[in-house]
């Protein structure tokens, strides 16, 4: 939606201008899947993708929620921000509302219109560009200074806690924190980051959905992270370490003899995975895009085979993008079973590469993929009108 659209829309549904425009920004991971709930580091980086909230105080005692495409407006008391948890929609919203005023905010009466250009259940993270750009505006129409951190931290507990979806924090970070042209270093369990160039020369990252619905991702999530649990306990009993991502792949060649079947495969990938985030950081740095690509394939194949986690409609996606000889690798993003890839293609090549991956998708899979142009940008923005 055009920005004089959105604001039209505003006035038309709220009677009044907005006076702010507070974004957030949907992610993608450069490499380092399934390794943040392992003590491993994560590589991502926010994109043009964004969810816009345009805002002002309304001098009541509630929050109204307006969403695109959404004709219904959902009321929040701000004296009854505890009670919205089973909302279908309007529940990250107020969990953050909620929690910030648990820790001394004021809430003020406000009414906020979301236009979300993150597509929903691709695994871009719209859920968490939802959650920092409310926590942002709910900051700035109180006056009350803010830490990007701190909100991403909110973000996480309202998605986590209040609404009762499973996640890391790695999301939020990079919607909250992400800066333009660089990708974020980032240790979840510590919250120390680096930011790093994400210069890709001659090339772009090309962001498909290959749009199968989401299902069975929270189970198979959870059953992966039993999984690798089960791993790091049995190590431990040849070997002092907090976490599997502590472990060296020559590490674990020397203890992998205390591990089987599947619980080894698990563990393999959590250990090649968080080396090949080192070596992605170092391709970067060294200007190396031929190996950066090469790392992402190496991931796609360890996310298939030892992780288990891709299924038939990203393999496809991914394999077709590697054929193009303009594309220098491929791979999935997010928790797998669904949702997106990203790919290192050749600016002067995007539009043919779109074309041909994409009918050959439609042709193997019998629905269509859909492909972003994406940029990487800073994560929060806020404008005063």
């Amino acid at each position: 939606m055009e920005r004089q659209e959105a604001l039209k829309c505003f006035q038309e549904n709220f009677g009044a201008e907005a006076t702010h425009l507070c974004t957030a920004a949907g992610r993608i991971n450069v490499i380092g899947e399934h390794v943040d709930y392992c003590g491993g580091k994560v590589f991502p980086a926010a994109l043009n993708l964004r969810c816009n909230v345009y805002a002002r105080a309304n001098g009541l005692k509630v929050i109204r929620i307006l969403l695109r495409g959404i004709p219904e407006i959902i009321v929040l008391d701000i004296d009854m921000l505890d009670n919205y948890r089973s909302l279908k929609l309007g529940n990250y919203q107020a969990g953050v509302a909620y929690y910030l005023q648990q820790e001394g905010t004021p809430i003020v009466g406000c009414d906020l219109f979301y236009d979300c250009t993150v597509p929903f259940g691709s695994g871009l993270s719209s859920s968490a560009a939802i959650e920092v750009a409310t926590g942002v505006a709910l900051c700035e129409l109180a006056g009350v200074e803010y830490d990007k951190v701190h909100l991403a931290l909110i973000g996480q507990k309202a998605e986590s806690q209040y609404a009762g979806v499973n996640c890391g924090i790695m999301d939020q970070f990079a919607s909250a924190m992400g800066k333009k042209d660089h990708a974020v270093l980032l240790d979840c369990s510590t919250l120390e980051y680096e930011y790093v160039p994400l210069k890709l020369g001659a090339y772009c990252l090309v962001v498909a959905n290959c749009n199968k619905p989401h299902n069975l991702v929270e189970s198979k999530y959870n059953i992966r992270r039993q999984e690798v649990e089960t791993a790091l306990k049995a190590i431990r009993e040849v070997k002092q370490i907090n976490s599997l991502a502590e472990l060296t792949p020559q590490d674990f060649n020397e203890v992998k003899y205390v591990l089987s079947g599947i619980i080894a495969k698990r563990a393999e990938h959590v250990v090649e995975e968080c080396q090949r985030v080192k070596d992605a950081v170092a391709a970067l740095k060294a200007g190396d895009i031929v190996e950066l690509g090469r790392l992402l394939n190496e991931s796609h194949y360890s996310l298939r085979d030892l992780y288990e986690v891709t299924g038939r409609e990203l393999d496809t996606l991914s394999a077709l993008a590697r054929k193009e000889k303009d594309c220098l690798g491929s791979r999935m993003i997010g928790a797998g079973f669904g949702g997106c890839t990203i790919s290192i293609v050749k600016k002067t090549a995007v539009d043919g590469f779109i074309k041909r991956v994409g009918g050959a998708y439609y042709e193997a899979i019998g629905y269509k993929a859909s492909f972003y142009e994406t940029s990487i940008e800073d994560g929060v923005t806020v404008e005063k009108f």
